[in-house]
């Protein structure tokens, strides 16, 4: 089958006229490839294996046709509704099933400038939005109506929205300040201004309360949501970190970079990087996802997605190509059945994560066999202080800022 996928890959052209249904023969012998076209979605791509007249047809996944270029995409956490938000400030909002086509259920202008960050609240009952006008916008997902707006969430634009708990979120914004958003009483809990430029990514480590940032500044934070401190910051680093996840069970802290190469931080030592990966260079790692453990999925500059393994290090496979242009983000379905991608080709790609998966080996259990980094003796325990950053670049920016009891959450409408 990984025969026929590459097959696909390189064959599979321009879609036909609505309606239209097509079979094509492809150079693998007894490989076919059909799809259906309607209404501008590309809904359902099947591979036709004939071996030993047998047949077999496998799921693959779904187009959905934005029209406009998308900065964020985000799942609803029970049911089969996916969030994507626009260049054009609009929210669109798509009801998907593997047997039909994705429907629009809602499409909301949700801000006057671009909609770069999208979050589902209140157990999917609504969506938070953050643009470069600087606010975070609440809809209700049913009616399509403004909850609440905070107009002036940050001083710049806000670049990222991360879920961490049923009540609480974080927002990074290009001024380098990450905020902590308490959804009952509607006002900010924790303010860090610990960073020179813009958030690019954050992470969230729930048993320790640790809220993981890296930033345009070349550097990665950590900040103590108990204590209300930045508890430490990496030193600067000329290879620009653009996404973070945390793995092998909160040992590991890995970030991609804008040279491609990703860096691994044992956890307590952030410092400095202790691995090293440099095999998808030199195309930017800008979107990470965590499918267990061992394993992340990386979206590339190159439009590839990858399945990557980390200690022991290696490419264990590229899993599907969105396009030619670079992959901007990934994000899991509530089951995680699809794995969604958008990328700058105004195209939002749901794709079975099964199909994706089946040639890559078993499920990995366990601990890695070896690490290369040897982290025996590394791991980070609350009663380990961090390391002092005296003396380094950005010692007085680590900061926890005071809370403003004006700063809502939602403004009154």
């Amino acid at each position: 089958m990984a025969g026929s996928t590459e097959s696909w890959r390189m064959k599979l052209g321009p879609a036909t006229r609505a309606g239209r249904m097509r079979d094509f023969r492809m150079k693998v012998p007894g490989v076919w490839v059909k799809w259906r076209r309607s209404s501008g979605f590309l809904w359902s791509w099947v591979f036709m294996v004939e071996r030993s007249n047998q047949v077999s047809v496998v799921f693959i996944g779904m187009e959905i046709n934005l029209k406009n270029i998308a900065f964020d995409l985000d799942f609803h956490p029970s049911n089969q509704l996916v969030a994507a938000g626009l260049i054009t400030g609009n929210l669109f909002l798509y009801r998907y099933a593997e047997d039909s086509e994705p429907q629009r259920v809602l499409k909301v202008r949700a801000h006057r400038e671009s909609c770069r960050a999208v979050r589902f609240i209140n157990e999917g009952r609504v969506i938070l939005t953050g643009s470069p006008d600087c606010s975070i916008l609440a809809t209700d997902i049913e009616t399509g109506s403004p909850v609440a707006r905070l107009e002036n969430s940050h001083e710049k634009a806000v670049n990222r929205l991360v879920n961490l708990t049923e009540t609480t979120i974080a927002s990074g914004g290009d001024e380098g300040c990450i905020k902590v958003w308490d959804t009952r009483q509607q006002s900010c809990c924790n303010s860090f201004q610990v960073h020179e430029e813009y958030i690019t990514d954050m992470a969230f480590e729930p048993d320790s309360m640790k809220l993981l940032g890296t930033s345009g500044d070349g550097t990665l934070s950590v900040s103590n949501l108990r204590s209300n401190k930045v508890q430490t910051q990496s030193e600067f680093s000329e290879d620009e970190p653009l996404s973070i996840v945390i793995m092998k069970n909160g040992r590991k802290v890995i970030c991609g970079t804008e040279s491609g190469t990703m860096l691994i931080y044992s956890w307590g030592f952030f410092k400095d990087c202790s691995d090293r990966f440099t095999a998808l260079s030199p195309n930017p790692v800008n979107s990470l996802l965590k499918l267990d453990e061992e394993r992340v999925i990386t979206g590339t500059e190159n439009g590839l997605i990858s399945l990557v393994g980390i200690l022991p290090n290696r490419v264990i496979q590229p899993i599907a190509e969105h396009s030619e242009y670079p992959v901007e983000r990934l994000a899991f379905s509530h089951d995680r059945k699809f794995l969604g991608s958008i990328s700058h080709d105004s195209i939002l790609k749901l794709w079975d994560i099964d199909s994706l998966l089946q040639d890559s080996g078993k499920k990995v259990e366990g601990k890695s066999a070896a690490d290369s980094d040897d982290d025996e003796m590394d791991m980070d325990t609350d009663n380990i202080p961090p390391k002092s950053s005296k003396g380094t670049k950005r010692k007085n920016n680590g900061r926890a800022q005071g809370l403003d009891t004006t700063s809502d959450f939602f403004a009154d409408l």
